[in-house]
């Protein structure tokens, strides 16, 4: 069973930047494409971004491309999204998982746009 754990999130003011961490446990990190998904209140969980096993190939929802960048590092079973330019609609708990079937839910890291 892998386990994700979610950081890096807090509260930015508008145009700021962030980035956000997930760490997964187990061996088999390298072999799984990943997502980072993010939910709002009242509104369903979304896939803004996805990587490729080997990090060559990414893919971004129209809503965060040009400001949003995935990254992974195999070695250290880590995913990142860096996010720039943030805006207020971008304020959601941000989750990290395999795509595009997902393991188990992290708990997720609050990311707040606000001034």
């Amino acid at each position: 069973q892998v386990q994700l754990v979610e950081s890096g999130g807090g509260l930015v003011q508008p145009g700021g930047s962030l980035r956000v961490s997930c760490a997964a446990s187990g061996s088999i990190f390298s072999n799984y494409a990943m997502g980072w998904y993010r939910q709002a209140p009242g509104k369903e969980r979304e896939l803004v971004a996805r990587i490729s096993s080997g990090g060559y190939w990414t893919n971004y929802a129209d809503s965060v491309k040009g400001r949003f960048a995935i990254s992974r590092d195999n070695a250290k079973s880590t995913v990142y999204l860096q996010m720039n330019s943030l805006k207020p609609e971008d304020s959601a708990v941000y989750y990290c998982n395999a795509f595009p079937i997902p393991w188990g839910w992290g708990q997720g890291t609050q990311v707040s746009v606000s001034s």
